[in-house]
């Protein structure tokens, strides 16, 4: 199989899968090395598909029209992280993302994919595992999310719980 017929077995794997895929898996079903795939992801993008490197693996975005994507700007410590994340899938929504506003880099952004619980409690077991430092410690805590929600009462509901726990940023 030439680079090409792998690239597009890539794509057709990813399209059928609501989950990640690490570049590790998709490495041992080709037989290629792990940066090989890296090599691909980033081919694939250059020409235009809309892939997304999750702390879990890789994901085609396939955000449905249905639902509304809302940005809320937080600010807490790495101890309170787990605490928002669940505010938001408890009520209702996704953490798509969260971006950072970096003096050198400008805007930084790291994809999150959150949809539950568990999803959750894989983040926080990689941050440990890791030992890293949320990108929001490059900013005193202060960053933004990108949430989708079903609907408009469950962005209120997540909101209400972000107030109640001093982790929503709001003007003072």
């Amino acid at each position: 199989m030439n680079s090409v017929e792998r690239r597009e077995k890539i794509e057709k794997i990813l399209n059928s899968y609501n989950d990640p895929i690490s570049a590790s898996t998709l490495a041992k079903k080709f037989n290629v090395s792990r940066q090989v795939i890296v090599g691909d992801i980033a081919l694939m993008r250059a020409l235009g598909l809309k892939i997304s490197a999750t702390p879990r693996g890789y994901v085609i975005d396939k955000s449905h029209e249905d639902n509304l994507i809302f940005t809320i700007a937080c600010k807490h410590n790495k101890e309170n992280m787990g605490k928002e994340l669940y505010a938001v899938v408890d009520n209702g929504g996704a953490v798509l993302d969260v971006t950072v506003e970096h003096g050198v880099y400008g805007q930084i952004i790291g994809e999150l994919r959150i949809f539950s619980r568990y999803d959750v409690d894989l983040f926080l077991e990689k941050i440990e595992k890791y030992k890293s430092l949320p990108l929001s410690n490059l900013t005193g805590g202060i960053h933004l999310h990108r949430i989708q929600c079903k609907d408009e009462e469950s962005y209120k509901r997540i909101t209400q719980v972000l107030c109640k726990e001093n982790i929503l940023l709001k003007d003072k």
